[in-house]
């Protein structure tokens, strides 16, 4: 069943306009008496009847609120080393069908990837678009931000006093990821995922200097766009709702 994210609160009677309208109208070519999934911007989810289309608008009328439990228990935010090519477009899909709640375009220092202010605004909007997508198909309950760019100083002062920091770096030898989680009590986890480069020394250090965790996550150095989803995954699995009840 299609699902649209609404602006407002769900209603009676709704209207999907804009992009929304388009998509439905166009490309799903839904008609009057289908049902589809609509999601408000607080979260609450219904289920809703089709009406006649107009040129700027599809109506719904809501059948039923319904209980939908698709969001994780815990909070994560991937803060993603920029990769070449199309591997972030993978990336921020992939994390948004894991459970992924913001997404971080990080400007590291081994990055080989540089944008320039224009250029990043345009890659934001496409990350954004494609998180978007990945929320409809796999029924999340809110599409996950892609932020501004940011880099490894700038995420320190903007998150480190809110949430267990955690650096996947090559570098480390003696802590790993499955032994930080084991005992994890943290609601609030931010994941550091280097470039294809990996961190530098500079950088690790200077996580380490801020209270961030630097672990492994195994022995073998996995590419950055493995890196972020096994990641993900391990973590969603040990403190989230990934395997089941």
């Amino acid at each position: 069943m299609a699902r649209f994210f609404i602006e407002g609160k769900i209603a009676p009677q709704m209207a999907l306009t804009g992009e929304n309208a388009h998509h439905a109208r166009n490309v799903l070519r839904l008609q009057p008496g289908e049902e589809v999934i609509v999601v408000d911007s607080e979260g609450n989810a219904g289920r809703a009847k089709v009406g006649k289309s107009s040129l700027t608008e599809t109506p719904l009328t809501l059948i039923e609120q319904i209980d939908d439990h698709s969001e994780p228990p815990v909070t994560v935010y991937l803060a993603q080393g920029l990769a070449k090519g199309d591997k972030m477009d993978y990336i921020v899909q992939k994390a948004v069908e894991l459970g992924v709640c913001k997404i971080i375009p990080l400007a590291a220092e081994r990055s080989i990837v540089r944008y320039d202010a224009a250029k990043q605004a345009s890659r934001r909007q496409r990350w954004q678009k494609i998180a978007l997508e990945a929320a409809k198909q796999c029924g999340r309950l809110t599409v996950p931000e892609v932020t501004g760019f940011n880099d490894v100083r700038g995420l320190l002062a903007e998150y480190g006093k809110d949430s267990l920091i955690v650096m996947l770096y090559e570098g480390e030898k003696k802590s790993g990821l499955k032994a930080l989680l084991k005992n994890c009590r943290a609601r609030t986890i931010l994941l550091l995922i280097g470039p294809e480069g990996g961190f530098s020394d500079g950088e690790a250090a200077l996580c380490r200097q801020n209270g961030v965790q630097t672990v492994s996550i195994g022995p073998r150095i996995l590419r950055t766009e493995t890196a972020a989803l096994a990641a993900l995954s391990v973590v969603m699995y040990e403190c989230g709702d990934l395997g089941g009840y």
